[in-house]
This record gives structure tokens, sequence and C-alpha cells, in this order.
């Protein structure tokens, strides 16, 4: 019989890739899908059996985001990421809400899963994503079976007044003084009463956002564009209050979020800052619980928000006992 000889290039590469017993997945297979007219989204495939798994990014990455993560569910998931419009190898529309508004974006989601022939998979999504898992489990709850937000649960995925969220507050705000300058009220006093509770409810979330504003000599950072990306304000721009969600649901929450290396040698400034962090994410995260029966809430302190990064063993363990309860 003839010996084969790896050689020790290949030897030392097999070793550095076992992790835990495995080997470190292949590269996912890549595929262009279309979801509307002139608009295809990319959709990476790592492989694996099982029930379909879709891993959705934040704003502003990809779906290569998951490289490292994904894959270790291959065992017993098929896993696959999609990379939104407006993103890296996917289509880029203009940037108009009506182009990146939640439920297109949630629509695009569905269009993958109707073209690759998925039968109810379970959708994880980090960050923003989250709009897109609330969008999909509210309107086509059929289409799925599961829902992981990872650091995702905040506003734009369910809305809580109590809790609040600044772009959809300023958003109805700003309807309201529209009406105003439109001269279209038909209930003066009604509108008053209003546009009242829109100001109030806009004030609470300016003030939260300025406790967690460190006010710092911060180090020089480069100058920021003129203006805000026109695809990403087009995304904030057009999300929407979801506050029912028929689906098995798993959110994972940072309560609070790590604080940033900046603030090493401002203890005071940090110690608030982190404080006013953990007294909104809680909050978000008790109204998350409390309005949506079919979540598992888990708060994981001192996590950054790429959660799946700062915590994976915890994000991991949690998803593997959420995946395995699911009919």
């Amino acid at each position: 019989m003839k010996k084969i000889s790896l050689g020790l290039p290949c030897l030392v590469a097999l070793s550095a890739g076992l992790l835990h017993g495995q080997l470190i997945a292949p590269a996912p297979a890549e595929q262009m899908v279309s979801v509307e007219p002139d608009v295809k989204v990319q959709v990476l495939d790592w492989g694996g059996t099982g029930r379909p798994l879709i891993f959705l990014s934040g704003l502003g990455d990809d779906a290569h985001v998951y490289d490292k993560f994904a894959p270790k569910f291959r065992e017993k998931y098929h896993v696959y990421a999609i990379t939104r419009r407006g993103f890296g190898a996917s289509s880029k529309p203009a940037p108009t809400t009506e182009n990146y508004n939640a439920d297109r974006l949630g629509d695009d989601v569905l269009a993958v899963i109707d073209a690759l022939k998925l039968y109810r998979p379970v959708l994880v999504g980090h960050s923003i994503a989250g709009e897109e898992l609330s969008s999909v489990g509210s309107r086509h709850p059929e289409k799925i079976s599961g829902l992981i937000y990872l650091d995702a649960g905040m506003g734009y995925a369910y809305y809580d007044a109590g809790a609040g969220w600044i772009v959809l507050d300023m958003l109805d705000l700003k309807r309201k003084l529209q009406q105003f300058e439109d001269g279209t009220i038909k209930d003066e006093r009604q509108f008053m009463h209003d546009i009242l509770i829109a100001t109030q409810q806009f004030e609470k979330d300016l003030q939260q956002m300025t406790k967690e504003t460190p006010n710092v000599p911060l180090p020089p950072a480069p100058p920021p564009p003129p203006r805000r990306p026109a695809i990403p304000a087009a995304i904030q721009f057009g999300e929407k209050k979801y506050t029912k969600i028929d689906a098995p649901i798993l959110a994972l929450f940072a309560v609070p979020h790590a604080a940033s290396p900046a603030l090493k040698d401002y203890p005071a400034v940090k110690a608030a800052i982190v404080e006013a962090d953990r007294q909104r994410s809680s909050a978000q995260a008790n109204a998350f619980e409390a309005g949506l029966p079919s979540a598992h809430v888990v708060r994981l302190p001192n996590a950054s928000h790429y959660i799946f990064k700062s915590n994976e063993a915890d994000v991991v363990r949690e998803m593997d006992a959420f995946l395995a309860k699911l009919p």
C-alpha cells in the first residue's frame, strides 16, 4: 500500500485548524438571490444538515461577519447568512425609505427563504437585524420556526413607550409637526394633547442619550463625514413599531454593555455611563420580556454589542438549548 505523506506544512495547518475536536469549517459557498426586480442579495452557505439556520448581520456588516461563528452550528443545522441589500456584494438600490424600510428588508429575507425552498428556518439576527426578525415574525410567523436576537431586541425590534426608542419617537413627533405645517389637523384639542405626549417622549429619549454621552476630552478622532451615510440613514428612518410577534424567541441582551476603553482614565464618568446604559438596556429587556410571552430573555452583563464575539460560549450555549427545544 502506498504511503501518503501529509508533509509538515499540511500537518501544521491541520493541527491549527482543530478546535474542540472539530476542523474549521470550509469557506462558505456563495450565491446571489433575486429578491425583487434588479435587486439581488448575497447568500453564504456553510452547509450542514438539519433545520435551516439563517444569520442576519448588523448595520454596516455583511454576512462574512459570521465567518467564525455561524459554522459552529453546522453539525446539527444547515447554516446560511444573508448580506442585507445596500452592503457588501448585495445590490445597492437608491437610498430611499421605500427601498430600505423595515418591512422591505424583511421581505428580502422571505424572498430568500422562498427562493432556496427552506422549510421554516430559524432566523438569527444581530443589532439592527432585529427589525427584520420582527418584521417576518409579526407578519409571517408560519414561515419560520423561531427567532434569535443577538443584542438585537432594541426599540426597532420591539417598541414599548416606557422604554422608548429615539428614532421612532422622533419620527412620530416629526409626523405630528408635519400635520401642523400642512394644516391637516382635524381636532385641534386632540392634536395639542398628542403632540405634547410625543414631545415629552422625545425629550425623555434625549435625556437618556445625554446620560450615555461622555463629557470628557477623548482622544482626537478624524472629522466625521459631512452627512450621515445615505443607506444606513434610509434604514434607520425606515424603522417601524413592532409590538406583537407570534414566534418562539430567544433574546440575548448585553446589560450593561462593556464600557469603552477610551473611558479607562475617567472612572467616575465611566461608572455613570455604564449605569445609564444599564438602566436603558434593562428597561428594554424587561419590556421585551413582559410584552412578548413567547420570548426567553437572557441578560449578559458587560458583554459588547457584538455579543456573539465577546461572549461566544454563552451565546452558543443559549442558542443550542433554545434550538433543541423547538418542535
